[in-house]
């Protein structure tokens, strides 16, 4: 009796498990999703944070769980920062896509039809997107699983003031390939855009090629490729090839926050893995020098870290400047005159988020300008949080090296960088040195650490503090200057041409302080005089202020009293001997001397190797 209803409970029990599943799963293959045109619109609204309309949606296929919904009548308003009009306006879409993903929150597509769209993306100066989710950062790349798409009479309009671009597209696809093609201008330069691929409804899965340009006068870029998957921009291989006027032209389409230069043509094998983009076989020139290297570019968190190497068999550090850059610095010099410590800027305002690390080797440096003590440079680039470090850094000079670090910290939204160096340069002779002529010869060795804050190396240098050494040692120069030096006129005057004098040392270390350096010491010691000095150099102008003093070692043939002066700049100094020390009244006196052999002390040889160490340290 009581077994009866047991049965017909487990039978009740078994009739749900079964029945009311396979009633959710009639429920969902026949969805009416029309019923969720106001929910889409209010997510919409949201996504894009103005109200989005839609006059109509409804599901057009009978049953199954692959739907296919039908959209007509979408509008969505422009930003009100971006202009007037719409961001998007839709005459008709159909869209079929697997409900089993929309379980977790997930939708993807398979198929596409679009009809009469109408695009306007805008980015501000500050880089703000009417596409992107209202107070969130700028986002890009896609991966998606589409076996079709379909377009007609649709158009894509872009204006870009961050970048200074924008573009008119037209937009199509069909069984025949996807198009697209229109015009644009970069950066003031007119050109013409093309985007060609192939069918997005592949008869059977695999890569999906396609060919884009950019064409003008002052700008060709072309790529061609394949993506794992149609329209897949995140799983990609393509090459480029790309020529320019300028490197920020190139700069504008893929926006790396390069900077202007001289004309740019270069070739390159990309992949792309996101987030990973890898750039392998870079090949070009720049101007008139050669580059060759690898990178590895992987955004991450919001950020872009960097990892490759750039080699140049000859390069000409004028090439990294426009025409107009170069236009500005050739100016300033004929306002100023010429510059040892270059003006090249340091700013690292825009480089915000951007790290990594780049390796880079110049085998030989040239210049258009002519000679340069400079053959080789080398080092090894590590940028992090607008911290750059140059480490090792290895310069090659004519007969030496100079090795060390550079810093350029702006960190914390500091308004200008602070720079610091620390070089040190060993091996160099003077005779190896260009204006020399090998009438001085004797090995170089130079410290500068200095550390000052500048949008550009002089203007740092000329705020910047610490000590700066030079050193020459075991050399000669011409008697009779060796007889200058001590202020012996009479053996300057009559010393052979062909004689030397041993220069045992120069001596220069400058204490400086925001900028102007102070001479502790200053001294040349040759085997026959001795010379001191006391004074300055000022920067950012180099202009020296030096006093000098000098002495015989032995007896000297016409001694003059009083003191020269060394004024002028670092690249143009002037040496002036004061009337009052060559007048006739002060020639008399010192012969008066030598009759009577009283022509005051002489010098001792200099602790050469104590002062230089000094210097140096």
């Amino acid at each position: 009796m009581t077994s009866r209803p047991r049965v017909s409970r487990r039978i009740l029990l078994l009739s749900l498990v079964v029945v009311v599943p396979l009633l959710l799963l009639a429920g969902l293959a026949a969805f009416p999703f029309g019923l969720l045109k106001g929910i889409v619109a209010d997510r919409l609204s949201k996504r894009f944070g103005r109200p989005v309309a839609i006059t109509s949606m409804a599901r057009v296929d009978g049953f199954g769980f692959t739907p296919t919904i039908a959209v007509r009548g979408v509008t969505i308003p422009q930003a009100r920062w971006a202009g007037s009009g719409d961001f998007l306006r839709l005459r008709e879409a159909q869209v079929s896509f697997p409900v089993w993903p929309l379980l977790t929150g997930t939708f993807k597509p398979r198929d596409i039809r679009l009809d009469g769209l109408q695009l306007a993306l805008v980015r501000d100066a500050d880089g703000r997107t009417n596409w992107s989710r209202p107070g969130e950062p700028e986002s890009g790349g896609s991966s998606n699983d589409l076996k079709g798409l379909s377009v007609r009479d649709s158009m894509i309009r872009y204006r870009d003031a961050k970048r200074r671009r924008e573009a008119t597209i037209a937009f199509a696809s069909d069984a025949k390939g996807l198009r697209a093609s229109g015009t644009g201008v970069v950066r003031g330069t007119p050109v013409r855009i093309a985007l060609t691929g192939a069918s997005v409804a592949q008869p059977t899965p695999g890569p999906w090629p396609f060919t884009a340009a950019i064409d003008g006068t002052a700008l060709h870029m072309r790529a061609r490729g394949t993506m794992d998957r149609p329209l897949d921009t995140d799983a990609m291989e393509l090459k480029v090839v790309a020529r320019a006027a300028d490197l920020r032209l190139i700069d504008a389409v893929i926006e790396a926050g390069l900077f202007g230069t001289q004309t740019v043509a270069i070739v390159a094998n990309v992949r792309h893995a996101a987030p990973r983009w890898i750039v392998t076989g870079l090949k070009g020139t720049i101007g008139r020098s050669d580059i060759a290297g690898h990178v590895t570019v992987d955004k991450r968190d919001g950020r872009t870290q960097l990892d490759g190497a750039v080699a140049s068999d000859r390069f000409d550090f004028d090439d990294l400047s426009s025409d107009e850059g170069l236009a500005k610095g050739a100016a300033l010099e004929r306002a100023i005159g010429p510059r040892v410590v270059p003006n090249t800027r340091i700013d690292l305002s825009n480089i915000d988020t951007t790290d990594g690390r780049i390796a880079v080797r110049v085998a030989r440096v040239f210049s258009r300008g002519g000679g340069t003590s400079v053959t080789g440079v080398q080092g090894v680039l590590v940028l992090d949080h607008q911290r750059l470090r140059v480490e090792p850094l290895t310069i090659r000079l004519a007969g030496g090296t100079a090795r060390g670090a550079v810093t350029v910290d702006q960190r914390g939204g500091a308004a200008q960088p602070t720079l610091t160096l620390d070089l040190h340069l060993t091996g160099t002779r003077v005779d190896a040195l260009a204006g020399t002529g090998g009438a001085f010869t004797g090995r170089i060795a130079a410290r500068a650490r200095l550390t000052g804050r500048g949008e550009t190396i002089r203007a740092a240098v000329s705020r910047s503090t610490g000590r700066i050494g030079f050193v020459v040692r075991d050399g000669a120069l011409p008697a009779r200057y060796a007889a200058a030096l001590g202020f012996d006129a009479g053996r300057a005057l009559l010393a052979d041409s062909h004689d030397t004098a041993g220069l045992r040392c120069v001596i220069l270390a400058l204490a400086v302080r925001n900028g102007r350096g102070s001479a502790s010491p200053l001294v040349v010691d040759t085997s026959a005089s001795q010379l001191h000095g006391t004074g300055t150099v000022s920067f950012p102008a180099e202009r020296i202020d030096f006093r000098l003093t000098g002495a015989p070692k032995g007896k000297s043939l016409l001694r003059l009293p009083g003191s020269a002066y060394m004024t002028g700049t670092l690249s143009d100094p002037v040496l002036t001997v004061p009337p009052e020390v060559k007048s006739a009244g002060n020639i008399f006196k010192a012969i008066g001397r030598a009759i009577t052999g009283r022509q005051g002390p002489t010098a001792s040889d200099a602790d050469c190797g104590g002062l230089a160490a000094r210097a140096l340290r």
